[in-house]
């Protein structure tokens, strides 16, 4: 018996497919014409409380405009930097001034069509736009942030690093002072945008004072090389990086002077987190949205799902989470706007509002039986989407660290080591 060769048998197995083996697949309004797939998004239906009435005139005309920009692929960048998303709450230098309700509303409703979308926002605005016009030098914010504001340039903002995460106070790239400017040397892992970035904004710890520092590092500096991590089964259109930096100089022009500590990170952090809660409040009501429409169109046993008392019962409580949800990010806004937003607040509201979110996203799959599992009908995409949110920003337990240290007074967030955290 003679032994095929690997060739002979890769023809063999070839040959011995169906003649439709690689036929492309039914397009899905052809294969499942009952139910209305996400490429034809559906109507808001989650604002079920009428909480669209919390906001201002102005507030109210920001979340119209980005219903109209429903899609968000990457080619459509110049004409959503023309509609004046980025910079958010950034007045004067080309930025849009926006009441933090406003932006976050921003967010929610790009987030509610696509959570990618939302993070590349986020990250670009939120982050690094906001670290120069918080803690940047005048120069540097009529330098950076006009282009960036029309998003002719984008931005990164780089924290965490392959070994510390949430710990990410404990970073060990470094910074070295040099006649004319600094040394960069280190890793960054998981930086959204970074891939593609124009300007990155790195934290780094100064050699000589211990302390963390922030530096504006421009693309293509010798030094510097960032690759895409592959792989991820959430927010795959965002564009996540490793940056290795390799004796990259950084001109003292570009040190950012109101970054000398990690706690100079927390004013940033502050508005990014509100964001960050706004992003699955926008992905549950798209979800809720496209759970609502499918069960009034899918039938089985001669009525629509709709019908059924079980899928009312899963709505409802979708409906209700959602509700919640907006109540407290619109509560988060407006202590943050009076002054009165505290570390523990913040964290909080992203910890429940994300917790709350995938409870959603749950229920929305299972209402759309095997159709939930497919991107088609965006539940399953935003089922992956909503992973990523949980753990970014502060995973959640790390969030409940936060909010338990201020209302009991105890940090827990190291191991006791034997001794009493009395």
């Amino acid at each position: 018996m003679a032994i095929l060769s690997s060739s002979n048998r890769d023809d063999d197995v070839k040959n011995a497919r169906p003649s439709y083996f690689n036929l492309p697949p039914l397009d899905v309004s052809e294969a499942f014409p009952q139910a209305t797939p996400a490429s034809k998004f559906p109507p808001c239906a989650s604002d079920y409380f009428q909480l669209d009435e919390l906001l201002t005139p102005e507030e109210q005309a920001v979340r119209e405009k980005y219903w109209e920009k429903a899609k968000f692929p990457f080619h459509v960048i110049p004409k959503l930097g023309a509609l004046g998303v980025a910079g958010g709450t950034i007045k004067g230098y080309g930025c849009p001034g926006l009441s933090i309700t406003g932006s976050a509303i921003a967010i929610a409703e790009i987030a509610r069509v696509d959570a990618s979308s939302s993070t590349f926002v986020l990250v670009h605005s939120s982050l690094a736009m906001l670290t120069i016009a918080l803690c940047g030098s005048e120069a540097q914010k009529q330098k950076y942030l006009p282009s960036l504001a029309q998003l002719q340039t984008i931005a990164c903002w780089a924290l965490t690093e392959p070994e510390y995460g949430s710990d990410a106070s404990a970073l060990k790239t470094t910074a070295t002072k040099v006649a004319g400017g600094w040394i960069l040397e280190g890793q960054k892992r998981w930086i959204g945008n970074s891939t593609f970035a124009d300007v990155l904004v790195i934290f780094a710890r100064n050699t000589t004072t211990n302390q963390i520092n922030g530096y504006i590092v421009k693309k293509d500096t010798p030094g510097l090389t960032v690759t895409k991590i592959e792989n991820k089964i959430g927010l795959r259109i965002v564009q996540n990086g490793d940056i290795v930096m390799r004796n990259v100089f950084v001109p003292d022009e570009d040190r950012i002077a109101g970054v000398n500590s990690f706690q100079d990170t927390s004013k940033v952090l502050a508005v990014s987190r509100v964001m960050v809660a706004w992003q699955p409040i926008g992905i549950s009501m798209g979800i809720y949205d496209m759970c609502h429409r499918y069960l009034k169109e899918r039938k089985q046993f001669g009525a629509p799902l709709a019908a059924f008392q079980i899928n009312q019962q899963k709505l409802v409580q979708m409906l209700g989470n959602i509700q919640g949800m907006i109540l407290v990010g619109w509560r988060l806004c407006k202590l943050y706007e009076s002054g009165k937003m505290t570390p523990g607040h913040a964290s909080l509201g992203k910890s429940w509002i994300t917790l709350r979110a995938r409870e959603t996203a749950a229920l929305g799959r299972e209402l759309l039986g095997g159709n939930g599992i497919l991107a088609d009908f965006l539940v399953a995409k935003a089922f992956c989407d909503l992973e990523p949110i949980y753990t970014y920003e502060g995973t959640y337990d790390i969030n409940t660290l936060v909010t338990g240290r201020e209302v009991t007074g105890f940090a827990s967030f190291k191991p006791v080591s034997g001794k009493s955290r009395l």
